[in-house]
């Protein structure tokens, strides 16, 4: 079976071409095409993403990712297709609300003949709605043009999955570039499984004791653990998205343990007292509530009561005590937010008896999270798998979308008569 998949959720425009064999069971994947355009850069100077540009850009840039992932998977060939009246007039009416990009896919479809696809997934939700939207009438287009099956997906299935999704090495297939000709596998799945997910919108643990089937076990009460990076990253005045600039300064301060020292050698004695463990210590929000639920927004309060101490502290002081400072508070930041999720998995892996732990979302390629995790698997639940997706599938990407729509697929779930819902849940709690 072969799934073309489409994610817009956010600032990614991605599509992905699959060919998928095997079932629930044991599963093989090759990766023919994938195309992906980020939005980063547009959406920097406004420290987030901003909708209305997010559905801008995946209106223009669907068809040439589409080309481009049909070209590299050999399904692109020129014909000339004439689309019948009635045809035109329904695939108008679906696109209706992004007038150039009909245009554009009425120009493409009618110049190339109908790829050998058997299915086609599109993510439905959560994410922002008006970029979901582009991308599921963009999918249902497709679905009528070329007469195949629609199959609805769950971002966050997606990011389960493509966590337990194991890449084949040394394997004859995987040829240059690595990066799309990648051969994927999902089988020996121990269960039950616990996902904690982490992303922008994002912080939940979700139970799947029985496959495809899930249950939600807790979730933030208010901030996700990406909103909290990006925010306080802004605080830092780090470039967006914050994640990574904060992760790269507590590395820093990691291998640099004389910073405190230096900083407290330069600057007035009642500063130095800033740098000092107790009073850069941050919370530890919810960690003993005895609840799985999480809750960073106190911890984004406590940083900028900090940095406000640090700004009457630092007055006039020169920018390189600054700049240690800075790393200080991320590394503890950092820290702070490593312990809650660590703590609140580990008691939902001890209550559960999950026997594999997977991490997905954005976050999950922070690199201070993987390696605690790693580190405390082996020391306290050595019978449990811990699964994390490579990096180049942790953030939002249309392989994740076509793993989810295979599975799907197989139990014959299809509809074109789905909405966009930016709150798509995908368990229901316990």
């Amino acid at each position: 079976m072969k799934i073309l998949a489409i994610e817009t959720s956010c600032d990614e425009t991605a599509i992905a071409i699959l060919e998928c064999k095997g079932d629930k069971q044991s599963a093989k994947f090759k990766v023919l095409g994938n195309a992906l355009i980020s939005q980063i850069e547009i959406h920097k100077e406004y420290g987030g993403v901003f909708p209305a540009l997010a559905k801008r850009e995946h209106a223009k840039n669907l068809v040439p990712i589409l080309e481009a992932a049909l070209e590299e998977a050999e399904l692109l060939h020129e014909d000339t297709q004439v689309i019948q009246e009635e045809t035109r007039a329904k695939i108008s009416e679906i696109l209706a609300r992004e007038p150039g990009l009909t245009e554009m896919f009425f120009e493409f479809v009618s110049e190339c003949e109908t790829p050998e696809i058997d299915a086609i997934a599109v993510t439905a939700g959560p994410g922002l709605e008006p970029a979901l939207w582009v991308g599921i009438n963009f999918a249902k287009a497709l679905s009528l043009i070329w007469s195949k099956p629609l199959v609805a997906v769950n971002h966050m299935e997606g990011h389960i999955l493509s966590a337990l999704a194991k890449e084949v090495l040394n394997d004859p297939i995987n040829t240059p570039p690595i990066s799309t000709r990648l051969n994927l596998v999902i089988s020996d799945v121990k269960m039950p499984v616990l996902a904690l997910l982490i992303s922008g919108g994002h912080t939940e643990l979700v139970l799947m004791k029985e496959w495809l089937q899930y249950e939600l076990i807790g979730q933030t009460r208010d901030d996700a653990v990406g909103e909290a990076f990006d925010k306080v990253a802004r605080m830092l005045n780090l470039p967006y998205p914050g994640g990574s600039h904060i992760s790269a300064l507590a590395e820093i301060a990691r291998k640099n343990a004389d910073d405190t020292q230096i900083a407290a050698e330069k600057i007035p004695r009642d500063s130095a007292s800033v740098l000092r463990s107790s009073a850069l210590r941050l919370p530890r929000p919810m960690i003993d509530s005895g609840t799985c639920d999480f809750s960073f927004a106190g911890l984004k309060t406590a940083v900028l009561y900090l940095l406000k101490k640090q700004d009457i502290l630092m007055n006039g002081r020169p920018s390189v005590d600054r700049e240690i400072l800075n790393r200080q508070i991320a590394h503890e930041f950092e820290n702070a937010v490593t312990d809650v999720l660590w703590k609140k998995t580990a008691q939902a892996l001890s209550e559960t008896g999950a026997r594999t732990l997977v991490i997905g979302g954005g976050v999950s390629a922070n690199t201070h999270i993987r390696r605690v995790f790693k580190e405390k698997m082996v020391s306290e639940f050595p019978d449990s798998s811990l699964q994390i997706p490579a990096s180049n599938l942790s953030t939002d990407n249309a392989i994740m979308i076509a793993l989810a729509g295979f599975y799907r697929a197989v139990q014959k779930e299809f509809s074109t008569d789905f909405k966009a819902n930016g709150n798509l849940s995908l368990a229901k709690s316990a």
